[in-house]
């Protein structure tokens, strides 16, 4: 996930609130100054929603982990296997 990180002057800020929130919805973190010191971070209450791309491609790198390391369930041993001996 690419967090981009920007920053305003307060009166910039003040000015522009509302598009600043809709960037920080975004996953953006936004930086407050006053007189050239940061003092406040304006960032997203809830973690972005990833792309469907994002999310794709986070699965490839787990199948490749998965294979890369030999990880199986077991050579005999299935989800539903799983599933029944922990509804029992």
């Amino acid at each position: 996930m690419d967090i981009r990180a920007t920053e305003f002057s307060l009166a910039d800020a003040k000015a522009r609130l509302s598009e600043l929130v809709q960037r920080a919805e975004a996953g953006e973190e936004i930086t407050i100054k006053r007189h050239g010191k940061p003092v406040a971070r304006l960032s997203s209450v809830s973690t972005p929603k990833r792309s469907k791309e994002e999310t794709l491609r986070s699965w490839q790198e787990w199948f490749e982990y998965r294979d890369r390391k030999g990880i199986t369930l077991g050579p005999d041993l299935t989800i539903d296997d799983l599933l029944s001996d922990t509804r029992g």
